[in-house]
């Protein structure tokens, strides 16, 4: 049963504080992939327990790999299978998790036998034939089951050959990191050309990072070309960041009602691109405090207008334009076309969304215009989108009579997120 609507109420003062995030989900599903793969424990210290998470957590228990969860201390250990998967055979089920999709995929072609991998009914909507593509070149056998392209997946595995392989990832980043992911394991190195444009290409950098800090080298041109060489990672005690894309909705709260709030265990030493989200509220306005390991943020008197490209960052593109009709001047949204592609299609869902309370707004084939409007109370729809639920609450800390429909959808990445949000009233 869906939970009803949460009624958000507007701050009476600006906040003034510290805020927690949990662990970076993104972070958390690389190092429970590598940890699967790799040859001995590891131990991942501020992991994430969201839905997606629990996803693959459950998937690598399902092929065989002995995953154990401390929920209360933020903590999986992993015993790892040495890059060879014990199940011959499994049906797994990713809900409408990405990263888990998208990973197990490649990692699957890594085993021996017949292996299925489904999602709910967006999921089924997400294409995934880049990376089945790229898959296929090195030698692995992969397709759609129902429809070319799409989960569910079907992997008919024995082992993975290596080569040279070229890549589309231009609707995900996520079918690049996926390969690079599980190319230290193919039995000959792994060369990948990355054709035409690259989103959010942040998210290959922490893929690298993260495989860095269990042992195994890549070589890069740029974002153009890669190469891995056969390789293991080697487990280890690992410590997650904060979730970058958890905490900027806390630092856009700042901005949006001229407070402060500060975020520690996140700054410039940084693997998660979100974190320059603070970029464009300091343009906006905001007074930006940056150290290696904080990041703190006060709202000024009023917010500007910007005219931005939010590919690198597109997550936090929903927050953006939720503060948009708060600006004194008019907010541009450009070049997030591959949010369409998303839990939602995000661009049509927030553009018909701040229609409904009320605002002007142009939605683009790749992004969206708004204009500085007076809003009006209303029940915003989540699209069953984390994001959504999420950034459009931020409304409600100004504007009195703003619902939240099935406000549970944040369970995706952040389940007691509206439990945080609390925390800025003090």
């Amino acid at each position: 049963m869906t939970a009803p609507a949460y009624r958000v109420q507007p701050l009476t003062r600006p906040p003034d504080c510290t805020i927690r995030v949990p662990g970076s989900k993104s972070i958390t599903n690389r190092a429970l992939l590598i940890a699967a793969l790799a040859a001995n424990e590891s131990v991942l210290e501020g992991a994430l327990f969201s839905d997606d998470t629990r996803y693959m957590a459950a998937a690598w228990g399902q092929l065989g790999v002995a995953v154990e969860a401390d929920v209360p201390a933020h903590r999986f250990s992993v015993r790892g299978c040495g890059g060879a998967i014990p199940a011959t055979t499994a049906e797994l089920f990713v809900g409408n998790a990405g990263t888990a999709m998208r990973f197990l995929v490649a990692a699957l072609c890594l085993g021996h036998g017949r292996f299925c991998i489904d999602g709910t009914a967006r999921m089924r909507q997400r294409p995934i034939n880049d990376e089945l593509d790229a898959l296929t070149q090195l030698g692995a056998h992969v397709r759609g089951a129902a429809q070319p392209g799409y989960p569910p997946v079907i992997v008919t595995a024995d082992g993975l050959a290596g080569g040279r392989t070229r890549i589309a990832a231009a609707q995900s980043s996520q079918f690049l990191s996926a390969v690079l992911l599980v190319a230290p394991y193919a039995r000959r190195a792994v060369e990948i050309d990355v054709v035409g444009t690259l989103v959010a290409a942040p998210y290959i950098d922490m893929t690298i990072g993260v495989m860095h800090a269990f042992g195994v080298a890549v070589e890069r041109d740029g974002y153009r070309g890669f190469n891995v060489a056969p390789q293991h990672y080697s487990g280890r005690r690992y410590a997650i960041e904060p979730d970058a894309s958890s905490a900027h909705y806390f630092l856009a709260a700042a901005a949006l009602t001229g407070g402060r709030v500060r975020v520690n265990g996140l700054g410039t030493a940084s693997l998660q691109g979100d974190v320059h989200f603070v970029d464009v509220l300091e343009q906006m306005g905001a007074t930006v405090q940056r150290g290696p390991d904080f990041v703190e943020v006060r709202g000024g008197s009023e917010l500007d207008g910007v005219d931005v490209d939010m590919n690198l960052i597109s997550d936090t593109m929903p927050t953006l334009a939720a503060l948009a009709p708060f600006a004194r001047r008019r907010v541009t949204i450009r070049n997030v076309a591959h949010v369409r592609l998303q839990e939602s299609d995000r661009l049509h869902a927030v553009a018909t969304e701040l229609q409904h309370l009320g605002v002007h707004v142009r939605e683009l084939e790749d992004g969206l215009v708004i204009e500085p409007s007076a809003i009006r109370p209303a029940v915003v729809h989540t699209y069953d989108d984390h994001r959504i639920a999420m950034s459009f609450a931020l409304i409600g800390l100004r504007v009195p009579g703003i619902e939240i429909n099935d406000p549970g959808c944040v369970s995706k990445t952040f389940p007691d997120y509206f439990a945080r949000l609390q925390e800025l009233r003090g």
